[in-house]
């Protein structure tokens, strides 16, 4: 189980970037959270197996109407929680 700090940059906001990611990580079972940044960015903190956490990326990467620029990701801390939530 790892959780990592994603800010995705790009055409990630508009563009139902936020629902979406709700979506995918409820649909893998992760756990964590996402909102949209003042820069035009959307940040995320993802909970789960590796491998889900690559395929949330991925499937984002390739929605429609959404562009991924760039994924900036770093290792955080795990935390107890049992859902993933928009925030903001």
């Amino acid at each position: 189980m790892v959780r990592k700090h994603l800010t995705f940059t790009g055409r990630v906001q508009g563009v139902g970037f936020r629902y979406r990611a709700h979506s995918i990580a409820t649909s893998l079972g992760l756990t964590g959270y996402v909102k949209n940044n003042y820069n035009g960015s959307v940040e995320a903190e993802v909970q789960g197996a590796p491998a889900e956490l690559e395929a949330f990326v991925e499937k984002l990467k390739n929605s429609s109407y959404i562009r991924v620029d760039y994924v900036a990701e770093y290792e955080v801390p795990l935390r107890e929680e049992n859902s993933f939530r928009i925030d903001g």
